[in-house]
């Protein structure tokens, strides 16, 4: 379930509080695929499904900077903050790959609120996010091991009232 905050400012004193989870995606071929021509790595892991059936993982697998690049993808299904003019993305701290996601597995993400600051005009979030693989003898439920935990920061400056922006 999505948690929502009318304010920025609304998100003080929520370290601790869990988000999501999200939904599950599929992780397909072709979005593989396309995550490897936009950034040019064809490793055969990712790319060759002929060989990488002989591969460690017996399958291709996603690139973990695909993994990375969905959090953005999950975040509304976690939380939702209104009343803001903009927002910013500051950066991943602790990021670990800690587990294959296969080609055909679903994912999801969960988070949780590990800091909130006023920052520079700002109000900065970190919510650590683990994203997961479903678990493949319990459908419906996630494997024992994530597939990835980071660190996302963002910074929220808030509306001085309503104005109908991006944010309200």
């Amino acid at each position: 379930m999505t948690r929502r905050y009318a304010s920025p400012r609304d998100l003080l004193g929520q370290e601790g509080t869990r988000l999501g989870p999200s939904g599950w995606l599929e992780i397909g071929q072709g979005r593989v695929d396309a995550f490897a021509d936009c950034t040019g790595d064809h490793q055969w892991i990712h790319v060759d499904v002929e060989r990488a059936r002989q591969g460690p993982f017996g399958g291709t697998i996603a690139h973990g900077f695909l993994t990375v690049s969905l959090v953005p993808l999950f975040m509304p299904d976690l939380i939702e903050i209104r009343g803001f003019t903009h927002a910013i993305n500051v950066g991943i701290d602790r990021l670990r790959f800690l587990a294959p996601i296969r080609v055909g597995s679903r994912i999801r993400a969960g988070g949780e609120i590990v800091a909130v600051e006023e920052r520079q005009g700002a109000i900065q979030l970190v919510v650590r996010v683990t994203v997961e693989v479903e678990d493949q003898d319990a459908p419906g439920q996630p494997a024992a091991k994530p597939a990835c935990v980071l660190d996302s920061l963002s910074r929220f400056y808030p509306a001085p009232e309503s104005t109908g922006g991006p944010g309200d």
